[in-house]
């Protein structure tokens, strides 16, 4: 790189993640739901997954995760130009913004605050977000993505008709960026929306069409919901996989690579077949990616723990070609490639 483009660049300093200590096995996933272990094992991939106590709010888990995250990277808060919030919709309180609660805690005191939803692929896009706000104004200059999931709140296991989303779990995670950093730079995105499939799984009561109260709770609307699981599934089986491949393929070849580059893919935890699928089809090998038995499906945080285990056991390695993928109900698919290392 030259100095000009060293200047230009947008790397991520360093990432974390938070993961509350409290655990729910494959074992009490089956007991609860009547599934039997063995369908949750094989089927939805899940040997167990986190649950948030009490005190892992969806901010607090935010600011666990960012203030590690900023540790690694040496920056102190008062160095932060903004702070974008990637977390769950879910928070602490209705209809509130977190990000000015992370900015607070977290003693960002020059930093503005706001919030991004892309459901679970908020974190893809909001590296994009990050690196067009830092490339177009350069007084932004170390900016912090975080956010705080407990998703794991809203599964009812006895309603069967959202058994695909049984592996939705609660986390935090964050993620460093700065101007000039010729780290692990932020490339090119690509996203896809079907809004086709916005209303086959939602959360019925709490908002305007439906307001809560008595009844809505006595009959257990507050947990998400499939309302046509034919409408679902048919619509998913046609598009879904496709998408997926389609946004990696354009995030790598927008960011002037070939997609036969990639050295590991950063993914959502989801059915262990539909990730197989995705891989062969992209002509990667297992070990190009990690499979996130063991944690369940946190939302947006995936791709930064993805990454977080990846580094510690040795995967990346300098020059990389690494990608970022989610896909969100919704529904959205999104890609954001990065050049690893130096």
């Amino acid at each position: 790189m030259t100095s000009g483009e060293e200047e230009r660049a947008i790397g991520l300093m360093a990432l974390a993640t938070y993961l509350p200590e409290r655990t729910q096995t494959a074992a009490e996933i089956a007991a609860e739901s009547g599934i039997p272990e063995e369908i949750v094992r094989e089927k939805l991939g899940i040997v167990s997954k986190r649950l948030a106590s009490y005190e892992d709010q969806t901010s607090a888990m935010a600011v666990r995760a960012a203030r590690l995250a900023l540790e690694r990277a040496g920056v102190e808060p008062e160095e932060l130009d903004l702070i974008l919030y990637s977390g769950s919709m879910h928070k602490d309180f209705y209809v509130w913004s977190a990000a000015n609660r992370i900015q607070y805690l977290l003693g960002a005191k020059r930093a503005w605050a706001f919030e991004a939803v892309a459901l679970c692929t908020t974190n893809v896009l909001a590296l994009k977000l990050a690196r067009d706000l830092m490339t177009s104004d350069t007084r932004l200059r170390t900016v912090l993505i975080c956010g705080g999931h407990r998703t794991g709140d809203l599964i009812n296991l006895r309603d069967h008709t959202t058994r695909f989303l049984f592996n939705l779990s609660d986390g935090g995670s964050a993620m460093v960026l700065r101007r000039g950093y010729a780290r692990n730079r932020v490339l090119a995105s690509s996203f896809i929306t079907d809004g086709s499939l916005s209303e086959d799984v939602t959360i019925p009561a709490g908002g305007v069409r439906l307001p809560a109260s008595v009844e809505t709770l006595r009959q257990g609307l507050h947990t998400f919901h499939v309302s046509d699981t034919d409408h679902l599934k048919a619509g998913l089986n046609a598009v879904s996989v496709r998408n997926f491949v389609q946004v990696v393929r354009e995030a790598v070849e927008r960011s002037g690579a070939r997609p036969q580059e990639i050295a590991f893919l950063a993914i959502n935890h989801m059915k262990p077949s539909m990730h197989q699928h995705i891989l062969e089809l992209l002509g990667l090998r297992e070990d190009q990616s990690l499979y996130l038995s063991e944690y369940g499906h946190i939302g947006a945080p995936d791709q930064a723990l993805a990454l977080e285990l990846a580094s510690a056991q040795g995967r990346l390695r300098d020059g990389d070609l690494v990608v970022a993928a989610s896909a969100g109900l919704g529904f959205t698919w999104g890609a954001t490639a990065l050049r690893w290392g130096a």
